[in-house]
Order: C-alpha cells, then structure tokens, then sequence
C-alpha cells in the first residue's frame, strides 16, 4: 500500500486544484488553482524517479553498479516542470491584470464583453 501513497497523493492534489478551478468566481483564484493542478506532476514525477536506498547519480566515489541510484533524467524533468510552471503562472496572471485594468473585474461572469 505505500508503494501507490504518492499516485494517490498526485491524484488527489490534480483533483483539489480541479475542483477550485470549476468552482471559481476569480481569475486569479482560478491560476492559483491551475497551480496547483500542475503541482500534482511534481509529486507523480518523485514517485516515479524514487528508488528505495538509491543514492544521488554521482559515481565519483563509488565503483558503477556497486549500488542503485536514482533515474537523473526524472530529476531534470521534475526541474523543468517547476520552470514552466512559474512561467506560466507568471504569464497567466499578467494576463489577469490586463484584463482587470481593462475591464475593472476579475469575476468571470461580469466579463460579458468577452462572450461569443
């Protein structure tokens, strides 16, 4: 059973972010909710580089093959994942500022201007 605690724990942060980005009446509510769906993949990406009694990817002082040691590419990608979310997070909300000083409101329902 603790083998999947993480999956669920990624599953269940994806679906708290979703539930508050539906339920929102605030722009920027909603990106700080699409946040921290995106948060999720950061716990689904430990689960899936952890290794029990691995250590760091650095042979300098051990011999190849003497020990396990943890997937360095599942590192690089949980690295970048934090770099694209804040770029977008930083990006979504100049946008929501944008908006606001267009518009005078962050509430979705009263941007009717914006309706098709």
């Amino acid at each position: 059973m603790l083998h999947i605690l993480p999956y669920l724990v990624a599953v269940w942060v994806f679906l708290t972010g979703c539930y508050g980005l539906a339920t929102s009446r605030n722009l920027i509510h909603a990106v700080g909710c699409l946040a921290v769906c995106q948060s999720a993949t950061y716990v689904l990406l430990l689960a899936v580089g952890y290794r029990d009694g691995a250590t760091a990817p650095v042979f300098s002082d051990i011999k190849p093959g003497s020990r396990p040691v943890v997937d360095p590419v599942v590192q690089a990608l949980a690295l970048t994942d934090v770099v694209v979310g804040a770029t977008v997070t930083a990006l979504l909300l100049a946008l929501v500022m944008q908006v606001a000083k267009r518009h005078g409101t962050v509430d979705p329902d009263e941007l009717r201007e914006l309706r098709g």
